[in-house]
Parts: structure tokens; sequence; C-alpha cells
């Protein structure tokens, strides 16, 4: 189904229902052996350990929702996660760790250390030695170097060619060496990989293809804590989580914590995918891992992928109940509306790649053949993630108006 909209300057949705969505069977041991309760457990108890950690706020928005004409619209704004600015530090930083821990003991041959001893340095012979790399857009990049800064390894961080400065020296801040590359983000998994490869360091990726899953696991536990902070403040379930993909490793975690807890009460799972960059679009029609080629040229420059992570695939493959496109244009239209507020709603300072899902909710909940088609109605309880908040605060301020602080005082 395609269909107009008016949310930016009137561009057009595509939406796909999945034919192999089954939430009644949707959880079983394939799902399992990706993410699963004792791992998301071992995930919880460490990060939420960290100094610094908080569970982020969840936004009501009741102005937009009676718009949409839904019972209420959530918003998990993660723009304060650990002043990394994303959700993205609850994964990257958490899979290092889990790196080192292992790497150590392989060392040493003892059981895995403690968190609390690798920051403390009692085992930097070792950890010293060691490399880990990704390639980014940016925000998994700043995870994984702020991961390794704090726990003591060299990091090396790889960018694609339309990579805004900003997000380059907001890695660098945290120690980390930044290269840049030619071509798109997936172009430059595949040289953080050869590079990795040939000097011997440690990708921390939170994609997976042949031959490397067990890290982009670490990555996904780490990120199904976000969601657990969600489920846990709003006690009632909500019917639909409209959340954003990229290479999807977000949305897998999302859907598995929510699909353990809720069984086949789980809320529908819609994703919202960039036009430009709409691999999960082409992987639900073609019903496999489908990749789309060329620059992948979105603003949403955090969803800029081609290619699905096969592990996120598993995960998805039965617990997405549709996808929608995105375009640009209504990506930036949604920031504006989130940051200049109707009525009683908070402002928020959410950036062009947190505001997909949204975005698609508004979409669908204006066109009446969409919100049949997806089973929303006034009852509907929308939840939402604001996976960062304005991690490039130049580009935030030439698309909003003003700065992310600026809309933040409003409040």
């Amino acid at each position: 189904m395609i269909f107009e909209n008016a949310l930016g300057e009137g561009q057009s949705n595509e939406l796909i229902l999945n034919p192999h969505y089954d939430t009644a069977k949707g959880y079983g041991p394939k799902q399992e052996a990706v993410l699963n309760d004792a791992a998301f457990d071992l995930a919880k108890r460490t990060i939420s350990s960290w100094e610094g950690y908080a569970p982020t706020p969840l936004v009501s928005l009741p102005a937009m929702a009676a718009k949409a004409d839904v019972a209420e619209i959530q918003f998990k704004d993660e723009g304060g996660r650990f002043g990394l600015g994303s959700f993205k530090a609850l994964g990257g930083a958490y899979a290092v760790l889990r790196l080192l821990a292992r790497e150590i003991a392989k060392a040493k041959d003892i059981p895995e250390p403690s968190a609390e001893d690798i920051v403390a340095g009692k085992y930097a012979d070792i950890v010293s030695q060691l490399t880990v790399c990704c390639a980014t857009d940016g925000n998994h990049g700043r995870s994984v170097a702020w991961g390794a800064q704090r726990f003591g390894c060299r990091c090396v961080i790889f960018i694609h060619a339309t990579v805004s400065e900003g997000r380059k020296e907001a890695i660098e801040a945290y120690g980390a060496e930044v290269r840049r590359c030619a071509g798109n983000y997936d172009d430059s998994v595949r040289e953080a990989q050869e590079t990795a490869t040939r000097e011997g360091w440690f990708v921390v990726s939170d994609t997976s293809y042949p031959g490397y899953t067990e890290i982009p696991k670490d990555v996904m536990q780490g990120y199904e804590l976000m969601a657990a902070e969600a489920a846990d403040t709003l006690g009632t379930p909500p019917t639909h989580i409209f959340i954003q993909t990229g290479v999807g490793g977000l949305a897998a975690a999302v859907a598995a914590q929510f699909s353990r807890r809720y069984g086949p009460e789980a809320p529908r799972v819609i994703l919202a995918d960039p036009d430009q960059s709409a691999c999960w679009l082409e992987t639900i029609r073609e019903s496999k891992p489908t990749a789309v080629e060329g620059e992948l040229d979105t603003l949403m420059a955090g969803l800029a992928c081609g290619e699905v992570s096969l592990l996120a695939w598993d995960v998805l493959e039965p617990l997405t109940f549709a996808v929608m496109s995105v375009a640009d244009p209504d990506a930036v239209a949604v920031m504006r509306a989130l940051a200049n507020p109707e009525g009683s709603d908070p402002p928020v300072a959410a950036g062009e790649s947190a505001v997909a899902g949204l975005a698609a909710f508004l979409a669908a909940a204006e066109n009446d053949a969409a919100r049949e088609a997806l089973g929303i109605d006034a009852n509907s309880r929308i939840l939402c993630f604001g996976t960062e908040g304005d991690t490039d605060a130049a580009l935030f301020k030439t698309l909003v108006g003003r700065s992310a602080a600026e809309v933040r005082g409003a409040a």
C-alpha cells in the first residue's frame, strides 16, 4: 500500500504487512538463541551498576495522541543516556566489556573477571594491548569509543563519506582514532572487518553477517534494557510499537523483550525504514534478507544501512507485523513538532534518526486504509523510541531552528 501524508512536503509512505507474522509461535528456539532472559539479566545487572546509569524518561504526548485519534502516545527519550546522547550507549560499551572479559579469561585461564576489576585496571596488562573497532554512522561508534576509554583498550572507528564532521569529532572526544572511508555505511563495515582481520583487532559491530554473530548478540542484549525500562514504566503494554530500523538490532531487541514478556498479547511491532535505505522494506517484501544498494543518502544518518543484520532477521521475521517507509521531510516535520508541541505536550529535543518510528505512526494515523491495516483505533496505545537527542548539534539547530538546550529550556 502506498499513500500520501501531510507531515512534511506531501511525501508518500509505503506500507507492507508481514505474511510471516506469528506472535503465538514467534519466540521459539531460533529467537532464544539470539536473545533470551538469562543473557538479558546479565546485561541488566552489569549496565545498571555502571556509574551514571538511570532509566531514561518516558514522555507522554496527550495532545499529539488526541490529534491522531488514539488513546495515548508514549515517547522514550534517550537523549540523556550516559551523557552520550543516544541509546547506543547501552549496546556498544557493553559489548566491549563482554569482549574484554572473555579475552582476559582466555589469556589468564580464569573465570571472566568483573567489570569493577576491569575498570580498576587489574588486567591492564592484557586490556591495553587490545584494539576494538567498528563502522558507524555516529552513535554506535561513540558508544564503542566510550566503552574502550572506560575499560582501557585502544579503539579505531571507521566512518563513511557522508558522516558529518560533528559526529566525527564527538567520537574523537572519547580518545578513538577515526578513519573516514569511501562509499556508504556497508562499505565501511567491510573495511572495518578487513582491517581488523589484517591487524588482529576485534570488531564490535551492531550488525551481524556470516561468521560474525557473537558480539552483535551482546550489543542487542544491551539494547533490551531500554525496552525493559519502557515496559516497567508503562505497566499496561502498548497495543503498537513503531520502531525505526537501520540494520535492525534495536528493533529486534525491542520486539524480543516485549514478546518474551507478553507472549501472544505482545504489541504489534511496525518497522520504520528511511525510504532512501529501505532494506527492511525490501526484506519483508521478499521474505528474505534483501540488500539495497547506492548512496543510501538519507538525512536519518543513523539508519542509513543497506543490509539487514542476519541475527535481527532471525528475531524479526515472525515478530514484525508490518514495515513502513519514511521520507526525510517527514522526519524533519516530526522533529519540529516535538520541539514546538501543541497543547500541553512537553517539548522534546529528538534527532533526525530518533523520530522515524513516530513519523511512521503519524502518517499511518491520518490514513483510513493504513489505520485499518494496522489495527489502529481510538483505544490504541502507541509506544515509540526517541533513540537520540541532538547528536549533531549544528544539524539539529539547522533543522529545528533552535538548539536542543533552547528546546529543553521551554519545558
